[in-house]
């Protein structure tokens, strides 16, 4: 009768489970908690701001800047900026780097593992210039926090680094979700903006982490819709070629958006100017206009219930995008999501008084078209068209708008992307015309760790070994022998067990006459690797980097944070990446 056996639920075992790219559950028991870690914090950070606007805001509304005094409001971006520039400029230039961007780079270049410091910058940052009346959004923030977290947990594991990828697009998708009440524009954003790949493997655990930080946050907050908007539908099929021209102005925004967020004549200028230009530009148009500070919620639901004069949204469709984008420019680190969307839902507004001015019998009300440039704006700004409708779709919780907003954000991304030879904002780094995230060789590799591969059948052994010593060797049957040298700045050496064992039986018949010669490995004929080391946790495109670095055949696998305690766990040759890469590429 078989023996019944528990499963192993250890760490280690866990670990292993994890380097594989099948490893569905237990990324799925990761995302779980990844969301509710977000969730937690995403409540925190908001907590923080309504603490903040309890202390000075009329009726503790962080939107409220329209009841202060003007010269109150026209001074607190003095303040936020003076703060901001003496507390974060005092630091390294690795410590400003904070937002969107940031988790980016990260996962591209660092393995999706955040420095502590950073984060917490993002913390104070991220409140000061909410409350403190610059044109910044809060979901920038909550994106680098929700991920930095994630992945801290997973660091905090020892967890391999293609987990780490997944727990970021967790804590990216959970952050989105818990700040906006939007779930499944959360979950495309990650996929679509920060991790830019659609796999099962990833989707899967990215939902359930958006699935809990949406929940986390409506026990706080409710499960109301963002903004409520009165249900509006297209009618007349002659409102389409007023959308396109709409979504065709808005794309022509974006794209000026991203030149002037990115202009060389603010980013080049000295820091005392970049931020002097920063805090009174928006201290100047705060005076008369208020609705420029802050996210800008408020005047975005009143552009969307047709609540602002055309003076308003002229001021939000023009100034607040020269604000964010100078803010952006020159090196604060904000929210822009939010603006972006403020913007839009603005320059679809008078668009769509325009249309009614025009053909009032026929038009579509102006509600209509705010909804849709806000979507038209966030996509064309991201290049991320369904994230942009998703987010439509849920902050206005109206079935009606997806047909003409689906034909509104590809216009306007088309726009952006081929009228204004704008990439995505966040997209800074390419090779070969592609972001590294985007290549699909590097995305395949980032998949799976080595552990997934590694060959782990192998012994190790000094250069110079007796006859005994090396049948010894052989005894357990292993693929590779590793061949330490002497000193640490020769590299080591891996010789096929296959081609000792050929050798010692071609000459076996002198063993009896030459005993206690000793046998040098380096001199037995067969195929012999240089190699270089590789840490456990390591994804396979940090190995397929490293060996074309180091330009050596394999690399040996480290186990172990102490250098003293390092255990060689396996090894990794060029031939095995490829065999998986080909094995992964047909499967799928």
């Amino acid at each position: 009768m078989p023996r019944f056996s528990f499963p192993d639920l250890s760490l280690d075992a866990f670990r292993r489970q994890l380097a594989n790219v099948d490893a569905l559950p237990q990324l799925c028991v990761l995302g779980v908690v990844s969301g509710v870690i977000t969730g937690g914090l995403m409540v925190g950070f908001r907590l923080l701001i309504d603490l903040g606007a309890l202390v000075f805001m009329p009726e503790a509304d962080p939107e409220a800047f329209e009841g202060l005094s003007p010269f109150v409001r026209t001074l607190m971006p003095l303040l936020a900026v003076a703060l901001i520039g003496v507390l974060l400029w005092r630091q390294p230039p690795a410590a400003r780097k904070l937002g969107v961007r940031h988790v980016i780079e990260r996962l591209t270049h660092h393995q999706g593992r955040f420095p502590m410091r950073n984060w917490l910058n993002q913390w104070w940052v991220g409140v000061i210039s909410v409350l403190g009346g610059l044109s910044a959004g809060r979901e920038g923030p909550s994106i680098h926090l929700g991920a930095a977290a994630s992945s801290g947990l997973g660091q905090q594991l020892r967890l391999p680094h293609n987990s780490l990828r997944v727990l970021v697009a967790c804590g990216t998708a959970a952050g989105i979700s818990a700040s906006f009440n939007t779930p499944i524009a959360g979950v495309i954003f990650a996929m679509e903006v920060v991790i830019m790949e659609y796999t099962i493997a990833g989707f899967m655990p990215v939902i359930l982490a958006s699935t809990m930080g949406a929940l986390v946050a409506q026990l706080v907050y409710g499960a109301e819709p963002a903004f409520q908007v009165p249900t509006l539908s297209l009618g007349s099929m002659t409102n389409l070629p007023w959308i396109l021209v709409t979504a065709l102005l808005i794309g022509l925004m974006a794209g000026l958006f991203i030149h002037v967020a990115k202009t060389s004549m603010i980013t080049e200028r000295p820091l005392w100017l970049r931020l002097s230009l920063v805090a009174f530009g928006t201290a100047a148009v705060a005076w008369w206009y208020p609705e420029v500070q802050g996210i800008g919620y408020d005047s975005l639901a009143a552009s969307l219930n047709g609540e602002l004069a055309i003076d308003v949204l002229l001021v939000l469709v023009v100034a607040k995008l020269l604000l964010t984008a100078i803010t952006v420019a020159s090196g604060i680190p904000i929210g822009i999501i939010g603006p972006v969307l403020v913007m839009g839902a603005a320059a679809g507004a008078l668009m769509g008084m325009a249309g009614a001015w025009m053909w009032p019998e026929n038009s579509a009300d102006p509600g209509l078209y705010a909804m849709l440039g806000m979507a038209a704006m966030m996509g064309a700004v991201l290049q991320a068209p369904l994230a942009a409708l998703m987010a439509l779709l849920e902050l206005t919780h109206n079935p009606n708008i997806i047909l003409p907003g689906m034909l509104a954000v590809v216009v306007s991304c088309l726009t952006s992307r081929q009228l204004c030879r704008c990439d995505g904002f966040f997209i800074s780094v390419t090779r070969h015309g592609l972001h590294p995230l985007q290549q699909p060789l590097m995305q395949a590799l980032s998949r799976v760790s080595v552990p997934a591969v590694m060959e782990r059948s192998l012994v190790r052994t000094y250069r110079m070994v007796s006859r005994e010593r090396a049948s010894a060797l052989l005894e357990g049957n292993p693929v590779w022998i590793l061949i330490e040298r002497s000193t640490d700045d020769k590299p080591t050496l891996a010789l096929k067990a296959a081609d000792l064992a050929r050798w010692l039986i071609e000459h076996g018949e002198s063993k009896d006459e030459n005993s206690s010669e000793l046998l040098d490995l380096l001199e037995i004929p067969g195929q012999r690797l240089d190699m270089a080391p590789i840490h456990l946790q390591a994804t396979l495109s940090e190995a397929f980097a490293r060996l074309n670095d180091q330009a050596v055949d394999a690399l040996y696998v480290e186990h172990g944070n102490r250098p003293k305690q390092k255990r060689i766990s396996g090894i990794i040759t060029r031939g095995a990446i490829e065999r998986y890469y080909r094995f992964d590429s047909s499967s799928s």
